[in-house]
């Protein structure tokens, strides 16, 4: 297997950290992690994806790990995730590529290929299905669905939701990765490699990620432009049927977005840190995917 390098690429006011395998002139995949992840959240896919012929690029995205922290709030809208990415195959000298993102990740690679299709070969989302513009605000309509008690609400207030999940990192990403803060790690993560987590959130806190989340009714606001819009470009969706996040995203409607040729792929038993959890599934189904892909000349 290839071994990843870090390498640091500057794009204006921000700079991100970027894990990087394969060789340049290869086939650009670009892998986007979620909340609260890393590039780290890779791992098991860098250098599968970099061994089967690709040139693979896994940032920490803005607001994580060795990456930028703008303070503005604004700062982390779509347009300025969207952009990072496609920054970085200007980066490598690259036209287009295959977006694959996690989580949030995966909202990011969708609204890249909404926003700029020109550069997206083919995208794939895990966990995160692609689903329509939202009709109304989103806080309107979660507080309308979910009540004030749902957790995207308690991110929207700057400041109690980073101090309670920074004051003990450890027990933040037990709680996440385990489903409460003081069991057992699940048998797919090792202490080694959940205290590299550990120790990069100690360092930056939760702040930029959860600037993420501030942005959902600016990014609602500010992208009127895609009501109806469409991804004609092979899209594949990955999903855990343990995950609890497939209850309120609805991969039934990912066709109301995604025209063109499209996959949906459930690994059974997987949760929601499905490319952890169930690797060598998730990389012979992204594989798979990539090999249609090339196939279908969709690289330039």
């Amino acid at each position: 297997m290839p071994t990843p390098t870090e390498r640091f690429v500057e794009m204006g006011r921000v700079r991100l950290r970027v894990t990087e395998a394969g060789t340049p002139g290869d086939p650009v995949v670009i892998l986007a992690h979620g909340f609260p992840e890393l590039a780290y959240s890779w791992r098991h896919q860098i250098p599968a994806l970099a061994a089967a012929g690709y040139h693979v690029l896994a940032p920490d995205q803005r607001g994580y790990g060795g990456s930028s922290r703008p303070e503005a709030i604004d700062a982390y809208d779509i347009h300025a995730l969207t952009g990072d990415l496609v920054a970085l195959l200007d980066d490598v000298g690259a036209q287009r590529a295959i977006f694959v993102g996690h989580d949030w990740g995966a909202m990011v690679v969708w609204h890249t290929a909404l926003l700029h299709p020109s550069r997206v070969a083919a995208v794939a989302g895990l966990s995160v299905p692609p689903v329509p513009r939202a009709r109304s605000r989103p806080t309107e309509a979660w507080r309308a669905k979910f009540g004030e008690d749902f957790y995207m609400l308690q991110f929207q207030e700057p400041g109690p939701a980073d101090t309670a999940m920074a004051a003990d990192p450890a027990a933040t990403m037990r709680g996440l990765f385990a489903g409460t803060p003081d069991g057992p790690l699940p048998q797919w993560i090792t202490d080694a490699e959940f205290e590299y987590y550990v120790t990069e959130f100690s360092r930056t806190g939760f702040t930029g990620g959860l600037n993420w989340y501030r942005n959902y009714d600016r990014n609602w606001a500010t992208t009127s432009q895609l009501t109806d819009a469409t991804i004609t470009a092979p899209a594949l969706f990955v999903g855990g049927t343990a995950d609890p996040i497939l209850t309120f995203m609805r991969p039934e409607r990912a066709r109301e977005v995604a025209v063109g040729p499209y996959r949906q792929e459930m690994v059974t038993g997987a949760g929601h840190w499905v490319q952890q959890d169930s690797p060598d599934e998730v990389n012979r189904i992204l594989l798979d995917f990539l090999a249609e892909c090339r196939q279908l000349r969709e690289w330039s």
